[in-house]
């Protein structure tokens, strides 16, 4: 327990302090709209603000946005608080993740703006690799909430398989074992 709870404080503070700087860095360092190459091809730098949502959708509804955000990073945050001795590792990493990537982006949201809560998420990782699938620029903290979420969706899976098949192997012990006593 003490290693999950020092993996999960090191998550929620990492993650946060690892997007605000290298959004720092990015701002201090490149002009808006700017595109730098750091593997030709494959990876770029390249500085936007996204004033939607995920991948800059829903920017006329951001305060909603906001709204949801704030409401989701509370609920997972008590989740996690009150449910920590029943959640296994890997569900506690994936909040972890979610939770300080949705946490470093509310502080855009709240921060990079001409007004206090009318902020833009700095996006600046472009993986340019496959144009015609891929073409969103994204932050550390988007990544963490994308890995969380997939790491989550397959604990959940397996879960479900390791269920299905407990339940498949208990039916039919007692199938044998119904089958016997006749």
């Amino acid at each position: 327990m003490k290693g999950i709870l020092i993996a999960v404080i090191s998550i929620l503070t990492l993650v946060p302090v690892l997007d605000q700087v290298s959004k720092w860095i990015i701002v201090k360092t490149m002009e808006l709209g700017q595109s730098v190459s750091v593997i030709p091809g494959v990876l770029n730098f390249t500085y936007i603000r996204n004033d939607g949502a995920a991948f800059g959708k829903l920017d006329n509804v951001r305060w909603l946005f906001m709204i949801l955000s704030v409401v989701a990073i509370v609920v997972i945050g008590i989740l996690m608080i009150k449910y920590r001795s029943r959640l296994d590792r890997v569900t506690m990493i994936s909040l972890s993740l979610i939770l300080s990537g949705g946490f470093s982006n509310m502080i855009d949201r709240t921060f990079y703006g001409e007004q206090i809560f009318n902020g833009t998420v700095i996006d600046f990782i472009d993986f340019c690799a496959f144009p015609q699938i891929w073409s969103y620029i994204f932050n550390i903290a988007d990544s963490a909430v994308v890995v969380g979420t997939g790491m989550l969706m397959v604990q959940m899976i397996v879960s479900e398989i390791r269920l299905y098949r407990k339940e498949k192997a208990e039916k039919a012990k007692a199938a044998d074992i119904q089958s016997s006593e006749e």
